[in-house]
């Protein structure tokens, strides 16, 4: 998965730091019973999810896979020089 650069777009970063705010807002709001301010928080929650789809549709995302990898099978490992007979 690391080969694939899985998230590393500024559409998924961007995406994911409003959301992350938004997480902090519901939460404080929540343990000072505020349930507007909560409601403000889930909000920005949401904001986060459709701006990063937004980046995304305009190709700050990561792009589309074409083609896909064969299956094959694994190459069994060789043993040391000195365990061969």
């Amino acid at each position: 998965m690391a080969g694939s650069s899985h998230g590393h777009t500024p559409a998924a970063w961007t995406g994911v730091i409003i959301a992350f705010i938004g997480f902090c807002v519901a939460g404080a709001f929540m343990v000072m019973a505020q349930p507007l301010g909560f409601w403000a928080g889930m909000v920005i929650i949401a904001l986060g999810g459709v701006v990063g789809a937004v980046m995304r549709a305009m190709g700050l995302g990561q792009p589309k896979q074409t083609h896909t990898l064969a299956h094959t099978a694994p190459v069994p490992a060789r043993e040391p020089a000195g365990a061969e007979g």
